[in-house]
């Protein structure tokens, strides 16, 4: 009833949270007096607190209406050429000008883990002047009908293949964090049946291909555990009157609740931060104070079925780099690539999935080419550090556009720039 009880208290404070954004907006309106004292800014910035922190976060938008292609800004278009039940694929169109060479077609699978995809808005906004941008957008299992049937770790790799198809021969495919593990799965068992649309490269951004290697705090838990326990404590019904009314998920909440205890002192003293620059009045900290938590606290249900299999195979027997995981029944066979580029990146500092835990793929993936495969450690980066922020954009970017367009299948390869900092191998 732990769900159940969480939409109670969420509904039931409903009223409050609508009165405390009434008064605060009294509180810090201009044409009232007292919202120039130091008193009416406290007052104004305790009701913004309260209500944001018992508000319900939804899903943000990538608000992405344009790019720099050249030396020429052009209009972006987001739309969805793809749809399943479970996940849209949403494809960044670009104004390209008159003249312009084709750009590498990229997928970027983004992590079905908590956050939705606009987490990776960072890692979109960096590659568009690039390259053709395609990107998934998981739903919410909480909005899914139980008519529509089951999501698991199986129809993942599934959903991934399909979407390859859909867009076409010389695809490069992006996974950031836990997607790793079935994208890699994906273009094995896709190589194993000699499909031409397999994807000319793979790129793979701090994700648990091997969580043996210097084990985190995340990957501990999983360790001390059995799947039993994480069934019986954190897979819970979806509540009335959700679309998805009665369908088993592991919820948002919990998974962002787990993300915070990691680094609560940080959020507490952002939070502080956050309202004494409210009463001093310092607009652009607080404002970008606002914009990371209004995504960082928005989250979506993950299926129960994928939870599990995923808690399973990939963080307690490590099917993958053990050559046990299987697809449909089938063994999926790493040894099968042969075709795809591999390009593995890691964060110096990542507290999620630990330094080694991704390069493991370069090790499993035995038969591409040593010409055909490249290592990157990020210095001074956490986990959100590997696909988003100004490293990202300066150092790690570039070397993912070199990367793609020098193993593309069709076409002229792109000679790559040599980028100063950070580790490559």
């Amino acid at each position: 009833m732990f769900y159940q009880l969480y939409e109670l208290n969420h509904a039931a404070l409903a009223p409050y949270r609508a009165f405390a954004d009434i008064m605060r907006m009294v509180y810090a309106n201009p044409l009232n007096p007292i919202s120039q004292t130091p008193w009416g800014r406290t007052m104004a910035a305790s009701l913004e607190m309260f209500e944001r922190t018992t508000r319900r976060y939804g899903k943000p938008s990538f608000d992405l209406n344009d790019t720099v292609i050249g030396d020429r800004k052009v209009a972006v278009r987001e739309e969805i050429v793809w749809s399943r039940a479970f996940c849209n694929l949403l494809h960044f169109a670009r104004n390209i000008p008159s003249g312009h060479a084709a750009d590498p077609r990229i997928l970027i699978v983004a992590p079905m883990s908590g956050h939705y995809a606009t987490l990776l808005r960072g890692t979109v906004e960096a590659l568009l002047p690039s390259a053709d941008i395609y990107i998934t957008d998981w739903i919410d299992a909480r909005m899914v009908p139980m008519t529509e049937g089951t999501f698991d770790f199986d129809d993942y790799v599934d959903y991934v293949i399909e979407m390859l198809r859909f867009l076409g021969p010389d695809t490069h495919v992006i996974a950031v964090c836990q997607p790793s593990v079935p994208v890699l799965a994906a273009a094995a068992v896709m190589e194993a049946e000699n499909d031409p649309f397999s994807p000319s490269s793979m790129t793979l951004m701090g994700g648990p291909i091997d969580t043996r290697i210097n084990p985190t705090a995340v990957n501990q838990l999983a360790k001390e555990r059995s799947l039993e326990w994480f069934a019986d404590n954190v897979i819970m019904n979806v509540p009335w009157p959700q679309p998805g009314f009665m369908r088993p998920v592991y919820p948002g909440f919990l998974q962002l609740s787990g993300f915070m205890s990691m680094n609560l002192d940080r959020h507490v003293i952002a939070h502080k931060e956050f309202f004494m620059h409210l009463v001093k009045n310092d607009g652009e900290p607080a404002e970008k104070h606002r914009d990371f938590y209004d995504e960082y606290l928005a989250v979506m249900d993950l299926t129960a079925e994928f939870y599990l299999q995923t808690v399973d195979q990939v963080f307690i027997k490590h099917a993958l780099p053990k050559g046990e995981l299987l697809h449909r029944g089938r063994l999926v066979d790493p040894a099968a690539i042969r075709n795809v580029a591999l390009l593995t990146v890691e964060g110096e500092n990542d507290d999620i999935s630990g330094v080694g835990q991704t390069k493991a793929a370069q090790t499993i993936c035995v038969s591409i080419p040593e010409n055909m495969r490249m290592h990157y450690l990020q210095p001074d980066v956490g986990h959100y550090g590997v696909f988003n922020g100004s490293r990202f954009r300066r150092e790690i970017a570039p070397r993912i556009v070199n990367f793609v367009r020098e193993h593309a299948r069709t076409g002229k390869p792109v000679v790559k720039r040599v980028i100063k900092g950070g580790k490559s191998g």
